[in-house]
């Protein structure tokens, strides 16, 4: 078991879960069963990091490309977010979670949808924890949107030019008020971003693993943040000036 300094914990975690399709091709069973089994493993590391004390947590749960998957694993995939919603919201509650979402959620079905406005609503006293969903998510329509709405603001005179700078600006994307991730996992293997969090993670660590999706529990979660705490943060300075010296 690694040991976990959590002093040092990244007050903001966000997970690209992959490989859910891959994991059930090995064991010839469907997608959908690599997907049903991909929620036990959010299950285990919401849990794990609610024990630990992580602030935040973000699951990129369904990208805007993500539409355009079969049909059948679309309906399937919703339903299992609606179902993990019905299923979990007394236990957020319990433990204190609130869950938030990011994303073109108008694009989700009326039912999902009302499903998690009734969720967010029910945990929104709660402030143990944040579990953040993407869904109907990218990182470059959330950077258009902010264009968009600064635009129009401007347009009816409520803000100046000279007040658009980088904090101004992420009052806009749709993460506001939520710290930048200091820590993006990765699963399955793969060494790309995907459309997600792009302005955000500007300074984030990465950490990739081979582990398929559903087989990331509380111990590859415990390595990622052994990893993550071995490494030194500059932002752009020399270790010389982090350290002081």
């Amino acid at each position: 078991m690694e040991e976990i300094d959590k002093e040092k914990l990244p007050r903001h975690i966000a997970i690209i879960m992959d490989g859910n399709g891959r994991w059930a091709k090995k064991k010839n069973l469907s997608r959908i069963s690599g997907h049903i089994k991909g929620v036990d493993a959010v299950r285990e590391v919401v849990t794990a990091c609610r024990d630990l004390g992580v602030g935040v947590l973000t699951l990129y749960a369904f990208s805007m490309e993500n539409w355009q998957r079969p049909k059948e694993e679309v309906e399937a995939l919703m339903e299992l977010l609606r179902d993990y919603l019905l299923k979990e919201c007394e236990e957020m509650v319990s433990n204190n979670i609130r869950l938030s979402a990011i994303g073109r959620l108008e694009d989700l079905p009326a039912n999902v949808r009302t499903t998690l406005e009734e969720v967010m609503k029910k945990t929104g006293s709660c402030n143990g924890m944040i579990l953040n969903l993407a869904l109907s998510y990218g990182g470059r329509s959330e950077i258009l949107h902010a264009v968009r709405e600064i635009l129009s603001d401007f347009k009816k005179g409520k803000i100046k030019e000279e007040e658009i700078d980088l904090p101004f600006f992420s009052r806009y994307l749709w993460t506001r008020g939520l710290p930048d991730p200091d820590l993006l996992i990765r699963t399955s293997g793969e060494f790309r971003i995907s459309n997600f969090l792009l302005y955000q993670i500007a300074y984030t660590e990465l950490y990739l693993t081979e582990t398929l999706w559903p087989d990331f529990n509380r111990e590859e979660l415990l390595k990622a943040l052994a990893d993550y705490q071995s490494r030194e943060r500059r932002f752009g300075l020399t270790s010389e000036q982090i350290n002081g010296l």
